[in-house]
């Protein structure tokens, strides 16, 4: 019974201390925030379309890894709006005969996480471009000899940047 007493006593002296090692209980997102309204992303560059699908690719990833639900304008807890500043697809590859071989897609993107009730910027990122924007960028690289796209490719930078916009959510430590 002694040694009982004594186990239970170490065990609940770790669970004291395990909270301040880093460690959290439950979700890492703000426990304050239910819904996030996600209007279709700004597109300053000359190719169309990418914000659509950037757009989407963000909803779905809030959907599925967070426990936030979209809402649509003033209905919302918080807004998420960002802005597509470069879209860039440069060749690293050429062939024999000039076509190229490896190709290498990348986006620039601006994104701002904003409370609609207080105001305040909510973003966790540790560079932003100005206090409330958060500057993101993703690449992939395709070769069109293999089978790949500039469609597989866009696919995956705007999973990346989905991701990495997800991650801005998390809570800070």
């Amino acid at each position: 019974m002694k040694r009982f007493v004594v186990n239970l006593f170490v065990l609940l002296v770790l669970s004291v201390n395990l909270p301040g090692c880093g460690y959290t209980v439950g979700n890492s997102y703000q426990p304050d925030v239910q819904t996030v309204y996600v209007p279709i992303f700004e597109n300053q560059t000359l190719r169309r379309g990418y914000e659509y699908q950037l757009t989407e690719a963000v909803q779905r990833k809030i959907q599925s890894r967070t426990p936030f639900r979209l809402a649509k304008g003033v209905e919302a807890d918080t807004r998420l709006t960002g802005t597509i500043r470069k879209i860039n697809k440069s060749v690293l590859g050429t062939t024999q005969n000039d076509d190229p071989r490896n190709l290498n897609l990348e986006f620039v993107v601006d994104v701002t996480w904003e409370d609609m009730r207080s105001g305040q910027i909510l973003s966790q990122q540790q560079v932003p471009i100005t206090a409330d924007v958060v500057n993101l960028v993703s690449q992939a690289s395709f070769a069109p000899e293999v089978g790949q796209s500039l469609a597989t490719a866009t696919q995956r930078v705007t999973d990346e940047l989905a991701n990495q916009i997800i991650q801005l959510m998390e809570a800070p430590w």
